[in-house]
């Protein structure tokens, strides 16, 4: 079973196994495999496994370097970390901790005690649990239970509440989460323990975050963090995103974190931060796609292939005269990025502009803007000064965000009779 296939691997089947190069040679013998507990129903991730060397040396070999798990042997390519495994914080292993351990049955509260667990690759090429081989508890002398399979998500039992996990294991248990979900479980914990979770994430994982978050628990973190921390993180936030948490401060915080950020940053902030919160101004993001008009489809689709652009940004380029850094020079127009598709890369970018989009003012209302993007059927809509500059763009995200209630992340939202 090779792992570019849609492949199920039960982990206490690799026990003991051989672990060989591509060319054959055997280069140990697998003794476990890490895995990363994950909060609520989110299955685990497998990040690698524990391989026994010559000298009885255990080594850990990441998942990335396992191509193949068939006839009995496991596959690794690359160059192997020799140096000795040691278990890190959040990490577990599956064969000596997982296995054995009682959980409960979601549907019906029954114990039963976990015999195998199975792993698939998902769309990521990520390993993450899927089932769970397990046994009901037998009746009378020397009889045994029923084995069965069951689903990751219909057991309980085998992750800590987030409140009981060290920082370090939380931390790691939230590293393949999106970012709206650790945002929900950021909330639901303490003020000391949010504080300590948002400490070990990375700057631009935190970034995210933030913009996920209700205004009391991300103007608590930001007022807690180091203030040169605090505006590190400030500046990888989507600008418009970054103006509304900044607005949330006390004036002499804001103002000192402003004035900590690199300057083209601060700039961009300083200019939102004068528009009304509900105005075209307010919501937009000032770092669209922006080319000038001598720019290629090429060029285009280049720009908007960067994974780093939300959806919406990425559906289309702006076009100006120079400079096309906002406020830009002369706007010109808007090419869709399926418009950039049907045509040849040489093609300019400025030969394929919407010229039936009008773009709104920054003091133009929310009631203007959401129209516009009604009446458009649009996802992103270009902003341009009196002087017909190009000073951002809005994004259908940011409209919607607008448009519903303030404590719209705190509760479930459903108002159904």
């Amino acid at each position: 079973m090779t792992t570019g296939a849609a492949t199920r691997v039960f982990l206490a089947r690799l026990g003991g196994l051989g672990v060989f190069d591509p060319n054959g040679d055997q280069v140990g013998k697998v003794r476990d495999a890490i895995a990363i507990l994950r909060l609520g129903t989110s299955p685990p991730r497998l990040t690698g496994l524990v391989v026994e060397v010559q000298g009885r040396r255990r080594i850990f070999v990441p998942m990335s370097k396992v191509t193949a798990v068939d006839a009995g042997q496991v596959i690794v390519r690359g160059t192997l970390n020799l140096r000795r495994f040691e278990q890190r914080p959040g990490e577990t292993l599956v064969i000596a901790e997982l296995l054995d351990r009682t959980v409960e049955l979601a549907s019906t509260g029954e114990q039963v005690t976990v015999l195998d667990l199975a792993v698939e690759q998902n769309r990521t090429t990520e390993w993450v649990a899927t089932q769970l081989f397990v046994r009901r508890g037998g009746h009378g002398f020397r009889r045994r239970g029923e084995r069965f399979v069951v689903d990751w998500p219909d057991v309980r039992g085998l992750s800590l509440p987030a409140a009981d996990q060290p920082a370090e294991a939380l931390v790691a248990s939230l590293e393949s989460m999106r970012a709206a979900d650790i945002a929900h479980a950021l909330h639901d914990l303490s003020p000391k323990r949010r504080l300590e979770v948002a400490r070990g994430l990375d700057d631009e994982r935190l970034a995210d975050v933030l913009e996920e978050l209700p205004e009391d628990d991300r103007v608590e973190i930001v007022s807690t963090l180091e203030a040169e921390r605090a505006a590190d993180v400030l500046e990888e936030m989507d600008p418009d995103d970054a103006a509304d948490l900044i607005s949330e401060l006390p004036p002499e915080q804001a103002e000192d974190l402003l004035d900590r950020m690199e300057p083209d940053e601060a700039e961009d902030i300083r200019r939102l931060l004068t528009y009304d919160d509900f105005s075209a101004g307010g919501m937009m993001t000032t770092e669209p796609v922006v080319l000038p008009a001598d720019a290629t489809v090429a060029d285009a689709l280049a720009r908007i292939r960067n994974p780093d652009l939300s959806p919406a940004l990425a559906s289309q380029v702006y076009v100006t005269r120079s400079p096309t850094e906002t406020p830009t020079g002369k706007y010109l127009g808007v090419a869709h990025f399926q418009r950039l598709l049907r045509e040849p890369p040489g093609a300019l970018v400025s030969s394929v502009l919407d010229a039936n989009l009008v773009p709104v003012k920054p003091h133009a209302p929310l009631s203007v803007v959401t129209r516009t993007f009604a009446a458009y059927n649009l996802v992103a809509l270009p902003v341009v000064d009196e002087n017909g500059r190009l000073v951002g763009a809005v994004t259908v995200d940011d409209v919607v965000d607008h448009m519903l209630p303030e404590d719209w992340r705190e509760n479930d939202g459903d108002e159904r009779g």
